[in-house]
């Protein structure tokens, strides 16, 4: 999700802990804020009429982008889920299930995927759903005129052809994804791919109708008006700065008769304290909790605390810090932060500690079924002494007793107060150390996150398919969510040799994939901080709603009001 070249985000914090899925890139507390409470109490529940389904929702921000080319983040990953179908979309199970393909079958070399699309699938305007509309929106991906991050992150190294196109070196027509008739679509992949089918559900891998894209030009996907949908919901009274939207069930889907729910209204809210009243009130259907209202409500018939695959960390950015390009410093940094309290005490929402990049209970290992995370083991672990004996091997090295640096964080309550907390942990831990604080919103830290206009970062990152290399691949030297300079020769070929020449071969790409993540942390590249999870208050009559261990973080295809009795 990330989320940029490979998805995310998550929501980080204890509203709703996410990634990012990821990313996209990364992604950060959802939360409601003070000054978006007023006018909220009146607007976030939408009466309604008599024999609807209604439920009402928080976001915790505005949606960035809906252009599923150009979507990077959690936000805008949700709600291209819920209004759009790919090839096939994630069952309660997180299994693929029928999209608008009914079935494919796969060369016996694993390159070339042949789908057989449904004939009854329409857009929101008439038009029918068709090969060519995948054709299309795969290449805009890639083309490099698009611009996007995700396009090139998400197809390199599996469509094939896809690096080449983007960097100018091929044609679009030389993608590997061909329409053979209006229901029929062949891909060709760079090598094989096990976890393809599940990727097709990913936001990145949503159709476009072309005509109409095209038509709408630089307005596309800004507004509800120049946007189509070919999924259960239609996105209704949204424009790229709304506060308030709405999901509305789309009678053109070609499932229909599934869908349940006639509208489910969202409202922007970034203060937990306020989601929780609006809660309370009867106004919305589902709140984050706090780290502070926790202990609380943690009795409360309605708490829940669901388990999550985000990870989040901090970013050590190795191109605008000369200090950070020093590898003593970011073994300090790395260890010089109470993980303990910091889940225990600040999130206290169920949320872990994360000692290393792949999260646990996320993906066995092929032979034994162990869990990666037990495998791998603890990477990078809070030890102050240790830090302080880094600390000061760097300081002889940069020939100085001070360094500056500045934390980049989200705004709201609960990331200003972990990023407060970070920060005086490293101060106090690493003698001479100053850390200044820039809280700013989730969009702007994507953006400076995208120029690398930042020291350290705090980031997440949700997992866009079952397969370490979700994680793994976001280090790689350049890779599009790279973006603070990295580089390791060793851990490039040891991931490149996973997705070639030992792509068949799934116990050497897990043997590979450990050792690379070791790697990642004898290099001290980025400081893991936690493994998120949801504490919420969630009304009993919610029900049918599927929380995705990547890609959207909810799935409302199947959900539906119950009693709340």
């Amino acid at each position: 999700m990330k989320l940029k070249n490979w998805a995310l985000l998550v929501i980080l914090g204890l509203l709703l802990a996410v990634l990012a899925a990821c990313g996209g890139d990364d992604t950060e507390e959802s939360g409601e804020s003070a000054e978006s409470a007023e006018g909220t109490e009146e607007t976030a529940e939408e009466p309604a009429e008599e024999g609807e389904q209604v439920l009402n929702f928080i976001n915790g921000d505005a949606i960035p982008s809906m252009d599923p080319s150009m979507a990077t983040d959690e936000y805008g990953f949700q709600f291209i889920g819920s209004t759009m179908e790919g090839l096939y979309r994630l069952d309660e199970n997180s299994e693929p299930v029928e999209g608008i393909a009914t079935d494919h079958e796969v060369s016996d070399d694993g390159l070339t995927w042949t789908f057989n699309l449904r004939e009854d699938a329409t857009w929101s305007n008439g038009d029918p759903v068709t090969a060519h509309d995948f054709v299309y929106a795969w290449q805009r991906a890639v083309d490099p005129a698009t611009g996007s991050e995700y396009g090139p992150y998400m197809m390199g190294g599996v469509i094939k052809n896809a690096v080449a196109v983007n960097s100018g070196e091929a044609e679009l027509d030389e993608l590997g994804v061909t329409a053979e008739d209006d229901y029929t679509l062949v891909v060709e992949l760079e090598n094989p791919t096990p976890y393809f089918e599940s990727l097709t559900s990913f936001g990145t891998f949503m159709p476009l109708n072309e005509e109409f894209v095209e038509e709408q030009g630089d307005d596309f996907a800004t507004s509800t008006d120049t946007l189509l949908f070919n999924g259960p919901y239609t996105l209704e009274n949204w424009t790229s700065t709304a506060n308030e939207w709405d999901l509305v069930k789309n009678e053109s889907y070609w499932d229909a008769d599934t869908v349940q729910l006639d509208r489910i209204n969202h409202v922007v809210v970034k203060d937990p304290t306020t989601s929780v009243r609006l809660y309370e009130e009867g106004s919305v259907d589902r709140a984050g909790i706090s780290s502070d209202l926790v202990d609380q409500y943690s009795t409360h018939e309605d708490y829940a605390v669901t388990p999550e695959t985000s990870v989040f960390y901090l970013k050590l950015n190795q191109k605008r810090s000369d200090e950070l390009a020093n590898e003593n410093v970011r073994h300090a940094i790395a260890r010089a932060f109470d993980k303990d309290a910091l889940v225990n005490e600040i999130l206290n929402n169920g949320s872990i500690v994360a000692n290393g990049l792949v999260p646990a209970d996320f993906t066995p290992m092929p032979e034994t079924g162990e869990d990666f995370r037990e495998v791998s083991g603890d990477l990078m672990t809070y030890d102050v002494e240790a830090a302080q004996e880094y600390w000061e091997t760097a300081l002889e090295e940069l020939g100085t007793d001070t360094v500056e640096l500045e934390l980049l964080g989200g705004d709201t309550e609960t990331s200003k107060v972990m990023n407060e907390y970070i920060a005086n942990q490293l101060s106090t831990n690493l003698p001479g150390l100053e850390v200044t604080l820039k809280n700013v919103p989730f969009e702007q830290r994507l953006d400076a996150d995208t120029a690398q206009d930042y020291d350290i970062q705090v980031a997440g990152w949700g997992p866009d398919y079952l397969d370490p290399y979700t994680f793994l691949s976001l280090w790689v030297t350049d890779g599009g969510n790279n973006k603070m300079s990295y580089s390791n020769e060793e851990y490039d070929a040891l991931l490149e040799e996973a997705q070639t020449t030992l792509a068949t071969d799934n116990p050497a790409r897990y043997e590979n994939f450990l050792e690379a993540e070791n790697i990642l942390f004898e290099d001290a590249a980025i400081a893991p901080i936690y493994q998120s999870a949801m504490a919420q208050l969630i009304s009993p009559k919610v029900e049918g709603v599927f929380v995705n261990p990547f890609g959207a973080t909810y799935e409302y295809k199947w959900a539906s009001v119950g009693s709340a009795e």
